[in-house]
């Protein structure tokens, strides 16, 4: 299908299933994030680096998985770090085979709000994210998902 108009631009249905695609996440991460916000008293995308670096476990994380997890620049995961950091759900130490790595660790506070967080998290994606959709869609919809994912993931370059 050839566009030749601004008109048809706008009706191709790629991209206005694109649209619809954004629009949702844009919604979803609105009213989860807030809640997130408000119940918790975290970023969504602090959440998310919660998570990453709860799924890491004792050993920690660096600085530089953390950006490139998030597709932040390393100055971008340091500043939010450093938030963290003084919120009390991380902490940095020096990596025992590396002193130039700043490893990322979970506090208790932050395994804490980690858990608190996901309680409220899981509860809202069931709401917005699942409740809307036929039952027999939802195991498909979630594979595709993670399909598209995975692909525009490795199509990205790997940051430096």
């Amino acid at each position: 299908m050839r566009i030749t108009t601004a008109k048809e631009a706008a009706y191709d249905p790629r991209v206005v299933a694109f649209g619809r695609m954004m629009g949702a996440a844009n919604r979803l991460e609105y009213l989860l994030g807030r809640a997130l916000e408000t119940e918790c008293g975290i970023s969504h995308l602090m959440f998310e680096v919660l998570l990453i670096v709860g799924r890491s476990g004792a050993a920690g994380m660096s600085m530089r998985a953390i950006a490139q997890e998030q597709v932040l620049t390393t100055g971008g995961a340091t500043r939010l770090v450093d938030r963290m950091t003084t919120l009390g759900l991380v902490i940095r130490t020096a990596d025992p085979d590396d002193r130039r790595v700043q490893l990322v660790r979970l506090t208790d506070a932050g395994e804490e709000t980690t858990v608190r967080a996901a309680r409220v998290h899981v509860e809202n994606i069931q709401r917005f994210f699942l409740d809307p959709l036929p039952v027999d869609h939802r195991e498909q919809f979630a594979r595709d998902l993670r399909t598209l994912s995975h692909f525009a993931r490795d199509a990205l370059p790997r940051l430096r």
